[in-house]
Parts: structure tokens; sequence; C-alpha cells
């Protein structure tokens, strides 16, 4: 009976022993097929890398023209100030300084032009100076 016994325990020790060799093979496969994924992820993850790379150089690109970008503004916004100033200053005064002096067309005109011209001349010379002057002291920062 124990030789009976044996041979029931060695028959079941058989056929576990078949279910472990199935469970073998069942584990080589799935190791292999994860070592297939792990090699297509190190692929990914390298082209990933280098998009990132890629990524980097655009931004600093960027940054660098948004840089000269708002240089250029700054520039830009100095000359229409300047320009403002210009015609503010300068512009509209010399208009009004040149129609006040049309007013007195109802004289002759020999009077009229012996009057305005110098005056109109000087006026014009003088609204100009102040202007450049005006300039200059926002230049060097004095107001």
């Amino acid at each position: 009976t124990d030789v009976g016994t044996l041979k029931t325990d060695v028959g079941a020790l058989k056929l576990d022993v078949e279910t472990l060799k199935t469970d073998v093979e069942t584990l080589k496969t799935d190791v292999g097929t994860l070592k297939t994924d792990v090699g297509t992820l190190k692929t990914d993850v390298g082209a990933l890398k280098l998009d990132v790379e890629t990524l980097k150089t655009d931004v600093e690109t960027l940054k660098t023209d948004v840089e000269t970008l708002k240089d250029s503004l700054e520039e830009t916004n100095e000359r229409i100030k300047m320009i403002d100033m210009t015609i503010e200053n300068e512009t509209n005064k010399n208009i009004c300084v040149i129609a006040e002096g049309h007013l007195n067309l109802d004289r002759k005109l020999d009077e009229a032009l012996k009057s305005l011209q110098p005056n109109i001349m000087y006026q014009l010379k003088v609204n100009f100076l102040d202007n450049e002057l005006k300039k200059i002291k926002d230049v060097i920062g004095i107001k």
C-alpha cells in the first residue's frame, strides 16, 4: 500500500511539475514580451528627450525674439513721444502764429508783409528752438 500511495503521490507530483513547466514557459513568453516593450519604451523616451531639447531651443529663441521686440517697441514709443512733442509744441503753435498773422489781410499788402514777415519768422524760429530745448531736457532728464 505504501508503494501504491507513493505511486499516487509521484503521479500528482508529475502533474504538478507539468503544470509548473507550462507556467514557466508562459512566464518566459511574458518576459520576452516585456523585454520587447521595454526596448520600445527606451526608443520612445529617447525620441521624447530629443523633442524636449528641440522645444527648449525653440523657447530660448522665442525669448530672444520677444526681448528684441520689447526693445524695438520702447524705441518706437520714444520716437512717438518726440513726434507728439513736436506737433504739440512746435507745429500747432506755428500754425496759430501764421493764422494770427493772416488776420491782418485787410490792410494793404505792403503793410502786412512788412509787419508780418520778420515777426513770423522769429516766432517760428523761437518755437523750433523751444521744442529742441524740451527734447534735450527730456533726454538728459531735466524737468
